[in-house]
């Protein structure tokens, strides 16, 4: 089953020096049918003006992924850690048993994320953060793995949860599969371009929630960059 949520059905506000859109309900945004998807909570699709962003702000028991679309964002938080995360790469932080942090776009230029949080599978453990680059020719005309909860998956960010991250970029015409699995959720977000899953077009920034389904296939019906979440 393939549930298709347009960018413009999405809710989210529009700060000035930040446009936030919400898959899912956040802060003001509510909407008992778009509260989670599996264990994946949040998935924000953040325009950031230069020179402003977020002040330092707690979390805590979350997962929380950042996949940077343009620009950069800049991290800093209460563990001692300074990172500068850019285009294409991403940046994990497992909030744990309490963290602080700020994420500014420092640039002359707007930054475009996608933040996505997931429930952990434990709580209690101590807060962690990591970044990584993921060059997009590795990524191309397959999925990587950006960040996961398996042992198995070496070269990806380690996040505490029963779930994946994954990216790929393909060529207008070009199909890949992921083996899903019928009892895991998938949430598919185009950060460019526009797929073709099931007969269904996801255009850019559209989200398309995915049960039931043992291997999923999309097709690019242009040149597109995709990031998908494997849910529990």
């Amino acid at each position: 089953m393939i549930e298709l949520r347009p960018f413009d059905s999405l809710g989210g506000e529009n700060h000035g020096w930040l446009d936030a859109k919400h898959h899912f309900s956040f802060a003001n945004y509510h909407d008992p049918a778009r509260v989670h998807w599996g264990n994946l909570r949040v998935w924000n699709d953040d325009t950031i003006q230069p020179h402003t962003g977020f002040p330092p702000h707690p979390h805590r028991d979350m997962e929380i992924i950042t996949y940077v679309r343009k620009g950069a964002i800049t991290h800093e938080d209460s563990l001692g850690n300074k990172g500068r995360t850019e285009a294409g790469d991403v940046q994990v932080m497992s909030a744990g048993t309490g963290i602080r942090h700020s994420e500014y776009n420092r640039e002359d230029e707007v930054t475009q994320i996608f933040q996505i949080w997931i429930i952990p599978t434990s709580e209690g453990d101590a807060p962690q953060w990591g970044a990584k680059p993921f060059p997009k020719g590795d990524r191309a005309g397959q999925f990587v793995v950006l960040a996961s909860g398996y042992e198995d998956d070496d070269d990806a960010l380690p996040i505490r949860t029963d779930a994946r991250v994954v990216g790929a970029t393909i060529r207008a015409g070009e199909t890949v599969e992921y083996p899903l699995g019928s009892a895991r959720k998938g949430y598919l977000v185009p950060a460019t371009g526009a797929v073709e899953i099931d007969g269904q077009t996801v255009n850019a920034r559209d989200g398309a929630a995915i049960s039931d389904l043992e291997v999923l296939r999309i097709t690019a019906r242009e040149d597109s960059e995709i990031v998908l979440v494997d849910a529990a």
